[in-house]
């Protein structure tokens, strides 16, 4: 665990999301480089618990986390930009507008290293930004600091995880359309109000008949019937069981994890870490 050669000219910055892997990393960089900045690019559409837990990092750093925050229309006004098509896996123009352009901003034209989450055990590595003044930098791979070293360093830093990991695997928007439908479930019965006010982002072309909505092939009106939630925790159970045959001595928190481990391959990087 050495992550080497980190007096590198220019400005360090380690983006947080307010998910486990970012902050791991900023525990694991405490101290290896005095002058690391923090910052968390505030869409204004987080959880309360992502605020909270930021709260604790913060803390814990003895040092600013920078809230580059949105203003509390901002996605709406962009929405009504884009005709309210939603944002989706295909057209994250939310991960474009809200996180990567508030970076790049606070940025400017300085000469940056950017430190990322990713670990040595995921299938992914990339970039949220293409300017040729921001260098890419991963620790964990650089270490082979895996999901369980990841957990470790939170446990014993005492920050532990976000409380939101009881029901959802990922950081991010509450309407995140990288969810999976437990985690829909999981919004309606932690945040009813929340889950009721994405529900109201979705639209229906009264021509064309065309859904504009979270979840592919339904609406979060017909996934929030008490039948459709009874199916959906149900074939959630069965995953997690035909899951733990295979891991065994896994928790429930590692299990949801290594059930959403294919989409997080795809997930926006800024976003879920």
């Amino acid at each position: 665990m050495a992550c080497k050669d980190v007096k590198q000219s220019g400005r360090h910055i380690l983006s947080l999301s307010g998910g486990k892997d970012s902050t791991a990393l900023a525990v694991y960089m405490r101290g290896r480089v005095p002058e690391m900045e923090y910052v968390f690019c505030d869409t204004a559409k987080e959880m309360r618990e992502t605020y909270e837990y930021l709260d604790r990092v913060e803390a814990y750093l003895g040092k600013p986390i920078v809230r580059l925050k949105q203003t509390a229309d901002a996605f709406d006004n962009l929405l009504a930009n884009r005709r309210n098509f939603l944002p989706s896996p295909q057209m994250r123009w939310c991960t474009e507008e809200l996180k990567i352009k508030p970076f790049e901003r606070y940025v400017g034209d300085d000469q940056v290293i950017s430190y990322i989450g990713i670990r040595a055990d995921e299938n992914r590595k990339g970039y949220i930004s293409s300017k040729p003044n921001i260098k890419a930098r991963y620790p964990f791979i650089e270490d082979g600091i895996t999901k369980e070293d990841v957990l470790r360093l939170l446990d014993e830093s005492g920050l532990g995880l976000p409380t939101y990991y009881d029901w959802r695997s990922r950081s991010g928007c509450y309407f995140c359309f990288f969810q999976q439908r437990i985690e829909w479930v999981g919004l309606l019965e932690n945040h009813p109000d929340l889950f009721e006010k994405a529900k109201a982002y979705e639209k229906e072309d009264a021509v064309t008949g065309r859904r504009y909505s979270w979840v592919a092939r339904e609406s979060l009106e017909e996934l929030s019937r008490p039948e459709r939630v009874a199916q959906i925790k149900a074939e959630h159970i069965q995953r997690l069981q035909d899951l733990q045959h295979k891991r065994t001595n896994l928790t429930l928190i590692q299990l949801l994890a290594e059930e959403s481990d294919s989409e997080r391959e795809r997930a926006c990087l800024i976003c879920d870490l």
